[in-house]
Parts: structure tokens; C-alpha cells; sequence
């Protein structure tokens, strides 16, 4: 039953106040125009909570624009969100397509740093986040007291004489709430092992990361990637403001998980809107997604905290496996993946955004 406006209504109660539940809350499909952007689709999303966010079927079924009240919930890039035709495989040329955005999917195959495993060469962050979906459709229905907009397709991730590996997605929100789950199955199609690897990219931007704010998460250590991570790692929690000359961080963190097995990591920012305060978290299944990379950039224009659960880290494939940490996917075997991200307002929704990162129930 949604809450709404502070009281909570059935759904012939609604429906007696409205000529139809569009009115509140929707799924809206588009295409973008102009530039490079020209010709990708979108799907919009409205709960009647204010919470609003958009995804992109054209690539990967991530999640572009998000906000809650008019606040951005999450950081953008200046690549805009580009059509999946002007995507740039080799290297670093992923970052040329990567507009941020609330969720990049980073997998399935491979994820990290460019690297050379094999006879094969592997560019930023693999391609999934840059592959069109197909059987896209999308939807908003009730389902009893509840009415529940969602969006699913499938993606897929092929090569003759290679690697098959499918992926299908669903991301649901529900109408009086300020969240939203996104629902991955991948599966190998092929007749041989598939390297599997996964990092859900989640890129929160200002106003909620604005100096003041922290990072909350249950975490047991926080282990820096690099010499650059290393400086000033005792306050990985911390959210400066833009710095000039930044270079970023990454800490990969041993995270503890609550009684249901969940891992709850937010950014929390307490003084945002003067006092009302501001948080964006995101809740995983450890048992899915095992290791947790944090990505702290404090510069001018790149000013971002990424949340990113993941299956591997992000030091590269051949890396991966030599640490023992790469997973592979047997023919015909499937891995499911349950990813929550939500907002919350108020000093009220604050503070249990920071017991769940705590790992209290």
C-alpha cells in the first residue's frame, strides 16, 4: 500500500482521487536527440515521492539522470549520454562514453584496468554498459495494494569462436517510495567456462557528496589500491571539497554483513539543504557480490564518490586470476544479483540510512 502526503491509501482510495495514477507517478518512454545522444532510448521513472530517475535500454539498461526533490542524486559526467555508436572499446576509450550517471554495470566478462589476457586485449571496464538491450519492455500495473513500475530486457555479450554469455535485467521502483531494485541474471549460453566478473558502478555527485558529508559503511578495513590511496587512507570516509590537482582514490573494503546477509553503504550528507540533510545509499547481497570497491574523487568537475559492489576487483583480469579472485561461469550455469539503490531526506530517514550502513536491523 503506497504512503503518500503522510498517510497511506489503498488503491481504489487513490484511484478515487485522480483520473488516472499518471497523474502521480509513471514510466515514460523516449529518445533523446541532439548530438551525440541522437537516437538513444530512455525510459523515465516517477514515484510520487519526488524520487525520479531515467535508464537507458540503449546502454546496458543503466541508470542516467537520478534525483530526489529536484536534488541530483547522482554525478554526471561532461560525455552526456551518448549513443552506444560512439562507444570506444580499446584502452581507456570506455572513459570518452562514461556520462556517470546514477548505475554503469561494469562485467560481465571482464571489468578494470586495460589489460592484454592471452590473446585477448581488454579495455576499460568490459562493454556491457555499452550494449543495447533487447526484448526491452516496460510497464506499471498494480499488483494488489501496490503499484509497481519497472522496466527489463536482455542483454547479451557474444563472439563466434568465443564467449556467449547472456544477461537479463529488470529494475522495479514502487509508486510512494524512494527507491529502486535492480534485478540481474547472466547466464552462459556457450559450451565452455566464461570468465565472470562484475562491479556495479554507483556515482554519487553533489548536493549530497558536498564537504561535510561521509561515507557510512560497515567496513572491517578499508585497504588502498595504490600509493595515491595510501595518502590520507585513515580518512576514506571523509568528503572534502573540489581540490584542485586531486588525484583519485580507490579503496577496496572487507565489508561486514547485517544478520540477513545484506551490506547497506551510503553517503550521508547531514548539513545538505540547510539541515534537512541528504543520503544516497545502495544495499547488496554479500553472499553475491563478495568485495566492495570505493572510488573517491575530490577534483574540480570530477567530483565524485563511487559505491561499487563487485564480484572482483579492479586491477585487471589476468590479475584476477592469479590472486584466485576470478569466477567462471560453467555452460549453461546462471548468477543472480539483487542491487537496492535509495535516497532518503530528513534527519529521521538519515538516521536509519545510518544504522542499516552500520549493519543494525
Amino acid at each position: 500500500m503506497p504512503s503518500l502526503y503522510g498517510r497511506s491509501y489503498t488503491r481504489r482510495e487513490l484511484e478515487a482521487h485522480v483520473g488516472d495514477v499518471s497523474q502521480i507517478a509513471s514510466v515514460t518512454a523516449c529518445r533523446l536527440a541532439d548530438g551525440f545522444e541522437d537516437g538513444a532510448p530512455a525510459v523515465d521513472f516517477r514515484t510520487g515521492t519526488g524520487f525520479e530517475f531515467t535508464v537507458l535500454p540503449g546502454r546496458g539498461l543503466d541508470i542516467s539522470r537520478a534525483s530526489l526533490a529536484g536534488r541530483s542524486l547522482a554525478w554526471r559526467s561532461a560525455q552526456t549520454d551518448r549513443h552506444p555508436a560512439h562507444y570506444e572499446p580499446e584502452g581507456l576509450g570506455w572513459l570518452r562514453s562514461f556520462a556517470g550517471g546514477l548505475l554503469a554495470t561494469c562485467g560481465t566478462l571482464w571489468h578494470g584496468a586495460p589489460c592484454v589476457d592471452g590473446a585477448e586485449s581488454l579495455g576499460l571496464h568490459g562493454r556491457i554498459g555499452n550494449t543495447p538491450a533487447t526484448n526491452v519492455r516496460w510497464d506499471a500495473e498494480w499488483q494488489g495494494d501496490d503499484y509497481v513500475l519497472s522496466v527489463e530486457g536482455r542483454l547479451r555479450e557474444a563472439v563466434v569462436f568465443g564467449d556467449n554469455v547472456a544477461m537479463s535485467r529488470r529494475i522495479e521502483a514502487r509508486l510512494g517510495e524512494s527507491r529502486l531494485v535492480i534485478v540481474d541474471t547472466v547466464e552462459n549460453l556457450g559450451f565452455a567456462p566464461a570468465p565472470h566478473m562484475m562491479l556495479y558502478h554507483v556515482n554519487l555527485g553533489f548536493p549530497v557528496v558536498a564537504e561535510g558529508a561521509r561515507i557510512v559503511a560497515p567496513s572491517a578495513e578499508a585497504r588502498p589500491r595504490d600509493a595515491d590511496a595510501t595518502e590520507g587512507g585513515e580518512h576514506w570516509n571523509r568528503i572534502e571539497g573540489p581540490t584542485p590537482g586531486y588525484r583519485e582514490k580507490c579503496y577496496f573494503h572487507t565489508m561486514r554483513s547485517a544478520a540477513d546477509g545484506t551490506v547497506t553503504a551510503a553517503v550521508v550528507n547531514p548539513g545538505c539543504d540547510g539541515g534537512r540533510g541528504l543520503a544516497v545509499y545502495v544495499r547488496y547481497r554479500q553472499a553475491e557480490l563478495p568485495l566492495f570497491t570505493e572510488w573517491k574523487m575530490m577534483g574540480q568537475g570530477v567530483y565524485v564518490v563511487g559505491l561499487e559492489p563487485c564480484n572482483a576487483l579492479v586491477m585487471g583480469r589476468p590479475v584476477e586470476r592469479e590472486a584466485g579472485r576470478l569466477q567462471m561461469l560453467q555452460p549453461g550455469e546462471r548468477r543472480c544479483y539483487r542491487v537496492e539503490i535509495g535516497a532518503a531526506a530528513g534527519p529521521e530517514a538519515l538516521a536509519v540510512v545510518e544504522r542499516l550502513a552500520e549493519g543494525v536491523r
